[in-house]
């Protein structure tokens, strides 16, 4: 991967999971390639859903903040 996961955003992240799906889906790739990418898109698959729990997990204390001041 180019960037460190932690410096990449969540949109970046799940385009390059996008591409990797893609690429694996029309096996054209070399196989040492295809487990590189597969290596690449679980970190990728990893990283995206910590970055969404973490987001549902705002949602939810927000929700519960909002909850308490009405």
């Amino acid at each position: 991967m180019a960037k460190a996961d932690k410096d990449m955003r969540f949109e970046e992240a799940l385009s390059r999971l996008e591409n990797i799906v893609q690429q694996l889906e029309q096996s054209e790739l070399p196989l040492e390639e295809s487990v590189k990418q597969f290596e690449e898109g679980l970190r990728l698959s990893r990283y995206c859903s910590k970055i969404l729990e973490t987001a549902e997990l705002r949602v939810e204390q927000i929700k519960q903040s909002d909850n308490q001041d009405s």
